[in-house]
C-alpha cells in the first residue's frame, strides 16, 4: 500500500482534477448519462463530493466501525436543492475542509483499523480505495464527454494497485484460467506495468513469469476501465487497445472477461 504521504499526494491531485472538472462543465452536460449506469454527471458528483463530506471529522473508535455511509442520502437530498454553481461552491468548501483534515492527520490516526469498502482495513487503506474512486469516476464523466485526462502520476498508479490486488481473482474467477497455464498483462499508455498471474493450485499473482501462456497487451485506462465494467471490450479490442498473444483462446477469453467490480 502507499505511504500517507504519497496517498494524501494523490487525493490532493484527485481532488483538484475533480474541481476542474465541474467547473468546465457547461449546464447541458451535468444531465448527460455517463458511464456508471445509474448516474448522470451530476449524479456521479454527487457520490463523490457526498463521500468527502460524510469523511470529514469522521474518526474512527474501532475495527468494526463503518464510515457513516447513512449521512449520504441527507447529503443527496440536500444537494438537490443546490443549481450547478452553487453546487461547484459547496464541494470546493467540502475538498478544504478534507484538505486541511487530511494535512493534520497524525501516523497513528493514518494506520487506525475501521471498515473499509472492501472490508477490515485501516483509514488509510480507505484513503486508497477513495483515490481509486476518485480516478474512476472523473472518467465515467471525462471518456464520454472526450474531454483529455491526466492518466499517469501517482493517483494513476494506486487507481492501479487495487486492480493489481484483485487479479487472482479476475484471473481465477472471471477469466477461469485453468490449472497449469499463467498470464502475463503488460500496459502502456498512462501508466507502464507488467502484472503476472499463475495458476497452480489457485491463481496468484507473481512478480514475473518468463514465459506466461498468454499475454495481454493493453492501454493502462482502457484495462482499468475494463476491470470496472464501464467500456465495451469489443470495442476496445477493434481500436487496438487491447491486445494478446500466445494461447488465443484464454487470450481472447481474457481480453473479453476483467470486469471485475462496478
Amino acid at each position: 500500500m502507499a505511504t500517507q504521504d504519497i496517498t494524501t499526494e494523490a487525493l490532493e491531485i484527485c481532488f483538484s482534477e475533480y474541481e476542474e472538472l465541474l467547473k468546465n462543465l457547461s449546464e447541458e452536460q451535468w444531465g448527460l448519462q455517463s458511464l456508471c449506469p445509474d448516474w448522470d454527471m451530476r449524479g456521479v458528483g454527487v457520490h463523490l463530493s457526498g463521500i468527502e463530506n460524510l469523511l470529514h471529522g469522521w474518526s474512527p473508535s474501532n475495527p468494526e466501525e463503518w464510515p457513516p455511509f447513512g449521512e449520504m442520502a441527507e447529503f443527496e437530498k440536500t444537494s438537490s436543492e443546490w443549481d450547478n454553481s452553487s453546487f461547484i461552491e459547496k464541494t470546493g468548501n467540502i475538498l478544504e475542509e478534507r484538505r486541511r483534515e487530511l494535512a493534520e492527520l497524525d501516523e497513528t490516526g493514518w494506520d487506525t483499523p475501521c471498515m473499509t469498502p472492501v472490508g477490515a482495513g485501516t483509514y488509510g487503506r480507505f484513503m486508497n480505495i477513495r483515490v481509486f474512486d476518485f480516478w474512476v469516476h472523473q472518467r465515467d464523466i471525462t471518456l464520454p464527454l472526450g474531454v483529455e485526462t491526466n492518466d499517469s502520476g501517482v493517483h494513476a498508479d494506486i487507481a492501479l494497485d487495487e486492480v493489481h490486488g484483485s487479479l487472482g481473482y479476475i484471473v481465477g474467477k472471471k477469466i477461469g484460467l485453468p490449472e497449469g497455464m499463467s498470464i502475463g498483462f503488460r500496459l502502456n499508455g498512462g501508466i507502464e506495468r507488467d502484472m503476472f498471474v499463475n495458476v497452480d493450485g489457485r491463481a496468484k499473482v507473481v512478480d514475473e513469469i518468463n514465459s506466461p501462456s498468454v499475454e495481454l497487451v493493453a492501454n493502462s485506462t482502457s484495462f482499468i476501465m475494463l476491470a470496472c465494467g464501464r467500456i465495451d471490450p469489443e470495442e476496445e479490442i477493434r481500436a487496438g487497445r487491447i491486445s494478446w498473444s500466445g494461447n488465443e483462446e484464454w487470450g481472447e477469453k481474457a481480453a473479453r472477461n476483467l470486469r471485475f467490480t462496478m
